[in-house]
């Protein structure tokens, strides 16, 4: 199989790549493990990627940067786009069928063994839990993508397992043109509007995941999502179609402490996990409706639910110092992820807020804020400082920050033995940070440091 996708994906056509991060790193050296001589053109915004040592030593390269890196895209016969690029500048409508990428190349040849996961929020952990419950019943799998693997850097690999369970961006799916067998939709709510010209593209992006499905396939979505569930009547997807919600009308749902499948008690949600909050109750029912195409053991799924460890920056325990309790959910880039966190730990005295302001509407949430019980509100640039200015509750402390230091110095000061100090920035971190890894790391490190 691989020596067709080289054959017919890349031999004696121009090829650019456009991004040199992790994924034009991995597209980079599937093409010269195959096609080592074949001259091939690198485009990125940053000018270090000239220091590369690998990039020196190959002399079948030609590198472009700088503001100018994505003129002349329509030069090439290929363009394997990496998904932290955006196109939204550039007419694509004469590109589209020269743009490609590693996703399109597995979904093209390998969808039938694709378990497809997008959505705003909850696909990472969606994904990994699902990926672990497919280890825990013995089936051979690999957890790739968004997530953090390249596809590519795996290729070798696809053709032994049984599964792959991809998470899939709004990025990658952007110009894709196949769809995986199992698709998942874990909700659709306002972000990346800084990368796809606003929120209908970012929708449509999301919805190419079921867009080339067929009546074999099957799609699995979150009906209490009202933008997804009118996105989903509106395109009307060719495939078997799977709802999970809190209501008995859906297939999988949630009802009285019990999940069920088809009216059939599956999940007592009374059982100890480390899964907190309902947002975590809609991942595990989307998994489960996965488990139901796949006939899987439901006590080995049990399990594997019940022992899922979350993921880092995931409403992730930093630990409790001084008698308080720190929790870091920096993944938590919209008002709704946040507004989650809070209502899933119950026993916030203060929050840590504010990040990139990219457009989303912060209305409902600074309603929120004034109405609900977290007393201390530590604001942050950009988003945090404008909405302090918009709070009207006057009972609350609020306290403008303009660094994550002196965050959590106020946050040290501030928050009531007993309770929690969560950080939680309803915005994207990438204004001050490199991307939200960087800043749950960085407040972990800060909130340790000052304890010691």
């Amino acid at each position: 199989m691989i020596n067709k996708i080289i054959n017919e994906e890349f031999y004696n056509k121009k090829i650019i790549i456009v991004g040199f991060g992790k994924e034009g790193k991995a597209t980079y050296h599937f093409i010269r493990r195959y096609l080592k001589d074949i001259p091939l053109c690198i485009a990125d915004k940053n000018d270090e990627i000239k220091n590369n040592q690998e990039l020196i030593n190959d002399k079948n390269i030609t590198i472009i940067t700088g503001h100018d890196y994505l003129n002349n895209l329509d030069d090439y016969d290929l363009i394997m786009k990496s998904p932290g690029i955006t196109f939204k500048d550039i007419d694509t409508s004469i590109l589209k069928n020269k743009i490609s990428s590693g996703l399109e190349i597995i979904l093209k040849y390998f969808k039938d063994k694709v378990i497809g996961i997008t959505g705003t929020k909850g696909k990472s952990t969606t994904s990994s839990l699902m990926h672990d419950i497919l280890i825990n019943n013995n089936i051979n799998t690999l957890l790739l993508g968004n997530i953090g693997n390249p596809v590519l850097d795996y290729i070798e690999e696809i053709e032994s397992k049984d599964w792959l369970v991809i998470e899939m961006s709004c990025d990658q799916l952007e110009f894709v043109t196949f769809s995986p067998h199992i698709a998942v939709i874990t909700n659709f709510y306002e972000d990346h509007l800084d990368h796809l010209n606003g929120l209908d593209n970012y929708y449509r992006a999301k919805l190419n995941i079921t867009k080339y499905q067929n009546n074999n396939d099957y799609l699995i979505y979150y009906e209490g999502s009202s933008n997804l569930k009118d996105k989903i009547k509106e395109t009307k997807p060719n495939s078997n179609i799977i709802t999970v919600d809190f209501n008995n009308k859906a297939h999988i749902y949630c009802q009285d402490n019990y999940i069920y499948n088809q009216k059939q008690k599956i999940y007592n949600t009374n059982d100890k996990r480390n899964l907190l909050g309902n947002h975590n109750l809609i991942n595990i029912m989307l998994c489960l409706g996965i488990c139901s195409i796949l006939n899987l053991d439901n006590d080995k799924v049990i399990e594997s639910i019940n022992n899922f460890v979350p993921l880092e920056h995931r409403l992730e325990l930093v630990g409790t110092y001084d008698g308080v309790t720190y929790y870091n959910d920096a993944i938590a880039t919209i008002p709704l992820a946040t507004i989650n966190g809070i209502n899933s730990l119950h026993n916030v005295n203060t929050l840590i807020f504010g990040g990139l302001d990219r457009g989303i509407n912060y209305d409902e949430f600074t309603k929120y804020l004034d109405s609900c019980d977290v007393e201390n509100l530590i604001c942050m640039p950009t988003t945090g400082h404008n909405i302090a200015n918009q709070l009207k509750n006057k009972d609350k402390n609020i306290i403008i920050v303009n660094t994550l230091e002196e965050a959590v110095k106020e946050a040290k000061k501030v928050t009531k033995k007993g309770s929690i100090c969560l950080m939680s920035p309803a915005a994207a971190s990438y204004e001050y940070f490199k991307n939200f890894e960087e800043k749950g790391t960085k407040y972990k490190e800060l909130v340790k440091n000052a304890s010691i």
